[in-house]
Order: C-alpha cells, then sequence, then structure tokens
C-alpha cells in the first residue's frame, strides 16, 4: 500500500496520511491490499460506522469534510439573481445594484424590489427591501435598528415661533452625538424601560443602562430636528387645510440598537463561514434556531425603544409650546417585518425603506433644507407595499467632504432662510439627491399628503461643521 493507492480512491490532503497509517495497521493484520481498499470504501461511504476503530481518525475527518460540504452547499448563492423591481433606476448607483443583486442571490431570498434613493450600503444597499424565508438577517435591518421619523403637527400658525425661540428649544430639549445621553437629573422616563424584554437576554441587560441614559436623545449622521411650516393642502384627521406650524425628527436605538446589530452580525457570519465573500453582511439567523429568536426579540426591541426616543423629543416641545398635537405620524424604516407574500409568510427587510401599506401613513425627508413629505401608501405588492426612506445620498460622506464648499451650503441655506445648529459637510443638501426627483419616481407607491419645509435644524456637528 502506498500513498497513489489512497488517493486513487478520492481522498485528499491530510486524510491520505491518515488513511495510509490505518491501512499499514490493517496489513500488520494479514489483510490483503485489496480487503483493506474495500474497507476504505466503506469509510467513505459510511463514515458514522467506523467512529472510534482503526479507522477512526479518518472517519473523523471524512465527517468533518461531510459537514463543511453540507454547510458550503445549504451557503452557496443562487447562480443568477431573482428578479426584482427597481423604482427610480436613473438615480441609483451601479454599485447599490451590484450590492441588491448580490441579496437576491441568496439561497434564502424570495423577492425584493429597490427605491429611488438606494445607495450603497453594508451588506443590503440603503434603499433595499429584501423578503428571506424562514431566516432574519441583521444587516439586511441595519446598524441603526428601528430607525424613524416623527411628525407632529401643531395647530399653531408658522409665526408662533420666531427663530431664536425654536433654537432655544431645540438646544433645550434635544441632545445629538454618538454616546451622548442625558445626565442623571435630566434623565427622561418611558414605558419602554420596563419592557420584560431586556431581561430575556444578558446582552440587554448589560445594555439597560447605556438606554436609559440616552433615552430621548439622537445619534450622530443623518439624525436631526427640525422646526418647519406644515401645508396640508386638503382637509385631515379633523385638521384643516393650511400651513401650520410642525416639528419632524429623525433618530433610531442609538448605542444600544447599534451594538445589538454587531454583535449579531458577528454571530450570523461565524454561523455562515462558508458564504461568498461578497454575500459575508448578509450572513443570516434562522428563526428556528434560538439565535434567530434572540436577534429577534432583541431587533423589535431596539424599534420600541427608537419610537419612544420620538416620543419623548415631541412630548418635552410639546409641553414647552404649551400645546396640543394636531397631528402625529411616525414610522420606522430599519427593521423586519413578518408579511404575507404572495400567500406565505416572509420576513421583510426594509433597510431605509419606508413600510407603505395600502393606506398606511409614512414620512420622506428630503435634506437640511429640502422638503419633507407626508404620504399615504399604495399597498403596491412589486415593491413589497415599500416607499423610499428620504432622498438617499448621491455623494457619500467623504466624497461629499471633499467636493463640497462650505461658502456653497451656506449659500443654499440662506436661499431657502434655513437656520442650522450642528450638521457638517457630511450632510450638505448638495450630497443628497433632489427628493423631488425621488418622490416623482415613486408616485405607483404613495400618494403625496402633505409637505413639511425645515426652517430651524438641529443635527450633529460632522467632522467638518458647516
Amino acid at each position: 500500500m502506498n500513498g497513489k493507492h489512497i488517493s486513487n480512491l478520492g481522498l485528499k490532503g491530510a486524510e491520505i496520511g491518515v488513511a495510509l497509517k490505518a491501512a499499514e495497521l490493517r496489513e500488520t493484520a494479514g489483510l490483503e491490499r485489496d480487503e483493506i481498499l474495500n474497507e476504505l470504501r466503506g469509510v467513505q461511504q459510511r463514515p458514522g460506522e467506523y467512529v472510534g476503530g482503526v479507522y477512526g481518525d479518518l472517519a473523523d475527518m471524512l465527517l468533518a469534510r461531510q459537514a463543511n460540504d453540507e454547510l458550503h452547499a445549504a451557503d452557496a448563492l443562487r447562480e443568477h439573481a431573482l428578479s426584482y423591481k427597481v423604482y427610480g433606476g436613473n438615480l441609483i448607483e451601479p454599485g447599490a445594484l451590484a450590492q441588491m443583486n448580490t441579496a437576491m442571490r441568496l439561497p434564502i431570498a424570495r423577492a425584493g424590489a429597490l427605491m429611488p434613493d438606494a445607495h450603497v450600503g453594508y451588506g443590503l444597499p440603503i434603499g433595499g427591501v429584501l423578503a428571506t424565508e424562514g431566516a432574519v438577517i441583521p444587516y439586511g435591518v441595519g446598524v441603526d435598528i428601528g430607525c424613524s421619523m416623527r411628525l407632529s403637527v401643531y395647530p399653531l400658525a408658522p409665526d408662533r415661533l420666531d427663530s431664536r425661540g425654536a433654537v432655544a428649544l431645540l438646544q433645550k430639549h434635544t441632545r445629538f452625538g454618538a454616546g451622548v445621553g442625558w445626565d442623571k437629573r435630566e434623565r427622561l422616563d418611558h414605558e419602554v424601560l420596563d419592557d420584560a424584554d431586556w431581561d430575556t437576554l444578558p446582552l440587554l441587560r448589560h445594555l439597560y443602562d447605556k438606554a436609559v441614559t440616552q433615552l430621548g436623545t439622537s445619534g450622530s449622521g443623518n439624525h436631526f430636528a427640525e422646526f418647519g411650516t406644515f401645508t396640508l393642502p386638503a382637509p385631515m384627521s379633523g385638521l384643516e387645510a393650511g400651513t401650520y406650524l410642525a416639528l419632524l425628527t429623525h433618530s433610531g436605538s442609538r448605542g444600544f440598537g447599534a451594538q445589538v446589530a454587531g454583535h449579531f452580525t458577528n454571530l450570523a457570519e461565524r454561523l455562515h463561514p462558508t458564504l461568498d465573500a461578497s454575500a459575508k453582511k448578509l450572513a443570516w439567523l434562522n428563526l428556528d434556531s434560538e439565535e434567530g429568536q434572540n436577534y429577534w426579540t432583541a431587533m423589535n426591541l431596539a424599534g420600541r425603544y427608537a419610537l419612544a426616543n420620538h416620543e419623548q423629543i415631541h412630548q418635552r416641545i410639546a409641553r414647552a409650546l404649551d400645546t396640543e398635537v394636531a397631528l402625529e405620524v411616525s414610522n420606522s424604516h430599519n427593521l423586519a417585518w413578518k408579511q404575507q407574500v404572495d400567500g406565505r409568510e416572509l420576513i421583510v427587510h426594509r433597510k431605509g425603506a419606508t413600510p407603505a401599506a395600502a393606506g398606511q401613513l409614512g414620512l420622506i425627508p428630503g435634506s437640511m433644507a429640502d422638503p419633507a413629505y407626508l404620504v399615504r401608501g399604495k399597498g403596491e405588492a412589486a415593491a413589497l407595499e415599500s416607499a423610499s426612506h428620504g432622498a438617499g445620498r448621491q455623494l457619500g460622506r467623504k466624497a461629499a467632504e471633499r467636493a463640497i464648499a462650505k461658502k456653497d451650503v451656506q449659500a443654499y441655506l440662506n436661499e431657502r432662510g434655513v437656520t442650522l445648529i450642528g450638521g457638517g459637510i457630511d450632510e450638505a443638501p448638495q450630497a443628497y439627491k433632489r427628493v423631488e426627483q425621488v418622490i416623482a419616481a415613486q408616485t405607483e407607491l404613495v400618494d403625496v399628503l402633505g409637505q413639511f419645509q425645515p426652517q430651524v435644524v438641529r443635527m450633529d456637528s460632522g467632522s467638518e461643521d458647516i
């Protein structure tokens, strides 16, 4: 017996040396070459029957290879992407399309759509909508789990609050920036902090104190709080047609959600080590697994927490204005939902996409100086009942800082009468697509009901302040 005899059986690498050692023992026991080769064929075909015996080491190696092959097969991407509808394709960069094509090659993918604000993200593009079966993708939801919008329209004329008053209110009642929270004397309270799900996982218990500190605050990047004018062309929800003072906010689940996303994304990647490198950030968790159920619990808690952040901000502002809210609308755009699609339950991920079921209200903002729109969904099946979540970037943050001059941003703001607190070049209006074009590209998806025009805007300071 020699290595050539062994390799002819189809054994590979280190398996050959291990098999040869076992064969030598069998030769010593008096077996002929053909008898040993037949035994080795048996080990190859039924390795589980040979564990612990003279062929035990080889059987272990073959079982490990078999498990790896099965894992690789389960993680293998489709040869071709499933078809999906693209809205506003002329507004979408090739990189976002490439990312969506990769997502639609996942073995768990069943349907998808790409919104007109789409641009490159981690894993699933921002503006991507992906339906999967029996599995959830942490990065298909995104880092800022439950990132959401909220609008409060007050029964007040826009001139009830001047620019100085608006600045003072935003500075007093909002907080922005990575890691920023309220000090102990200022901390807010909300029923979400009493949610039983905080005690279901060690990770959630660990993040509880951070969540308490940051409740009612906003992060960095494109998060904002804006006073402006809201124009309602026709009566709605008891509010007469007209122009009103309004508050619009964009925020998410803060450091709590970001750490949940990071933890479960790393876990998903470890569970799918053979997944193609192009799809690494699309690693998933099966919903019938403990890991999948744990993420689902944490994700939904983060979504509720994000909405609570908005509620706290809006309640503080309404009290400070000494007024009621005549119309309020909110929606989340970084979550996964269980949804019926073509008669079966799928998991619909909306990463930077707004739910737009028939009759459902949503908010689609532009930039710090451009309009935001109150919309009503049409329930378009091809879009998985979704719409865009904003204008969408046309320049990445670094590219914006290199390409856009401060004087041009300030001129843009001045022309529109916008006062900015904080904000950076990376969030300049010129870094975003024209929201009017994005809205025009999704008339199949939503009807526009009203328009918000920002006047005083607060954001975190970017790496280069405007």
